[in-house]
């Protein structure tokens, strides 16, 4: 079980992740990971999902043009919004949450 620290870092890496997206959870994930393998897997998995869901806008963005990408682009934000506060909850209860539709690159 991870540490009320871990388990605040790794929850602060999602939160500041809705305000200050690449810079904040960067910080926090140079600084704690080398001492908790906990905020390291949560910080892994906050860049991938960030990786992913810029991919998704990226492509919905594109797909505007065939009209789909408004709905689409709506869709993602929305998934994306949830699923980032899903994770959020999870680190705090100090699980090892997995992010569903996103691609592992970071490992």
């Amino acid at each position: 079980m991870p540490t009320n620290d871990e388990r605040m870092f790794a929850m602060l890496i999602y939160l500041i992740g809705i305000f200050v997206p690449v810079l904040g959870p960067l910080i926090i994930w140079l600084m704690k990971r080398e001492e908790s393998d906990f905020v390291d897997y949560h910080g892994k998995e906050y860049f991938n999902y960030l990786i992913s869901f810029t991919i998704y806008v990226v492509v919905s963005t594109i797909l505007m043009v065939v009209l789909i990408g408004f709905l689409l682009i709506f869709v993602v934000g929305i998934t994306g919004f949830i699923l980032l506060i899903v994770a959020l909850v999870k680190a705090n209860q100090g699980e090892r949450y997995r992010i569903p539709l996103i691609f592992r690159i970071i490992k």
